[in-house]
């Protein structure tokens, strides 16, 4: 674990769990005064349909209003350095490979849950993916019980 986080990538998908997630990243950047947060959210594209590019559009702006919302939360927090990402793909392989490697990522922080568990169970959490493949710390939350 690293004194100073520089670069917080913290995953956001709607959840809960990544509701909690985004909090535990508002302190943790505040504390880590200088450091960029990072607030991503990948759209999975396996539920959209190739060539609907207008859905993909609507679910795309639906996502930056919703980052957007993040941002200025997080701003009202007094984090400065704050940086919105929405990418299309697999949450499993971009957050903790490409786009950690983009920010260069010295911390993640995702939810513990974000799929529904017959989805959890035919594909694996998206978390699970993140702290196999993830060069750098992970910060895997969960929701108070």
């Amino acid at each position: 674990m690293t004194d100073h986080y520089k670069s917080i990538l913290v995953a956001v998908d709607g959840s809960n769990e990544a509701e909690y997630a985004f909090r535990k990243s508002l302190d943790i950047a505040y504390e880590h005064q200088g450091s960029q947060l990072n607030i991503v959210n990948i759209i999975d594209n396996r539920y959209l349909g190739p060539l609907d590019k207008e859905l993909a559009e609507e679910v795309k702006e639906k996502s930056r209003r919703t980052l957007d919302r993040y941002k200025a939360r997080a701003k009202a927090f007094r984090v400065k350095n704050v940086n919105i990402i929405i990418e299309y793909g697999s949450p499993r392989m971009m957050i903790a490979i490409e786009i950690a490697k983009s920010v260069d990522a010295d911390l993640i922080i995702c939810g513990a849950t974000g799929h529904t568990t017959v989805e959890r169970y035919l594909i694996g959490s998206v978390s699970q993916a993140i702290v196999r493949s993830a060069k750098c710390d992970v910060l895997v939350i969960r929701t108070p019980a």
